[in-house]
């Protein structure tokens, strides 16, 4: 069992803030401050100190968060597998992109193994991350950055990322020059999505921004945002897998931009969650 003043200790990593911290864990505020002081008394360091105001782990206080988010996971796990008799069961992360383009033929060819089970989180590479650190995923595959001092990762695949228009549009197949991309109408994911990241990256890179676009529109449903580009036809950039099952879409390329970026499996550092990226990697 999990000594409850590391859980406490995990909640005021999250919350930043004594009283909210009590509130949710239905405690006292005294009692939020005992249980961290106990914890610095016994590790014989700071956890915790205040920069302008603002709560902020130590460093000491960074290397318990993450060996005790590693015990909260591997407790997890351990209920799981003491109760499932027969297969497993696995609790993964993907982003919008990997969930509606890569990974169906995988998730079917586990599914076809007796008594395996699976939840499959769909949501940006933020939340994602924030759910795995608190325990609740086993794994995300995700194509966005993340901390690589902080999770361990693998690389899943290489993938070409690539301008996205409807198949009339005067860029389809073609190589454009990049000026002539700011005079379109630009769909994006919202702000934590891997692809807008990406994108906004690669932008700077070049020394341009979103606003130099003529129009710019977040949408953070791929679907919905796949149909407007059609409708009003308008561009966004993505991974080519997400070509594969719309013959209505074509790609384009920026003249002098080729990239090429990973998908990567995201987990917490140890062996139980590894183990989990390798039995389902298999398929």
């Amino acid at each position: 069992m999990i000594d409850t003043r590391l859980k406490t200790f995990l909640m005021l990593c999250k919350i930043r803030n004594y009283r909210k911290t009590a509130e949710a864990l239905h405690m006292t505020q005294p009692a939020v401050t005992q249980h961290i002081h106990y914890l610095e008394q016994a590790y014989n360091c700071r956890l915790f100190h205040y920069e302008n105001r603002i709560l902020t782990l130590t460093k000491q206080g960074k290397i318990l968060q993450t060996y005790a988010q590693n015990m909260c996971y591997q407790e997890k796990q351990l209920q799981l597998k003491l109760q499932q008799h027969e297969g497993r069961t696995l609790r993964i992360g993907v982003t919008k992109t990997v969930g509606g383009f890569e990974i169906d033929e995988k998730i079917t060819n586990y599914l076809k193994v007796k008594g395996n089970n699976i939840c499959v989180v769909m949501d940006n590479t933020d939340h994602l991350l924030q759910l795995l650190s608190e325990g609740e995923l086993d794994f995300a595959l995700v194509e966005g950055t993340f901390d690589c001092n902080q999770y361990a990762s693998r690389t899943y695949k290489k993938e070409e990322f690539v301008g996205v228009c409807d198949k009339s549009h005067p860029f389809a197949n073609k190589i454009i020059p990049a000026q002539d991309m700011f005079k379109e109408h630009l769909f994006l994911r919202e702000e934590g999505s891997g692809t807008r990241h990406i994108f906004e990256s690669i932008l700077k890179e070049y020394n341009h921004d979103l606003n130099e676009f003529s129009a710019v529109t977040t949408i953070s449903d791929f679907g919905l945002m796949m149909h407007l580009i059609k409708e009003l036809k308008g561009i966004t950039f993505a991974y080519k897998s997400v070509l594969k099952h719309d013959y209505d879409l074509c790609s384009f390329h920026i003249q002098d931009y080729i990239i090429y970026h990973q998908f990567n499996y995201v987990y917490l550092n140890n062996p139980v969650s590894l183990e989990a990226v390798d039995y389902f990697d298999q398929f």
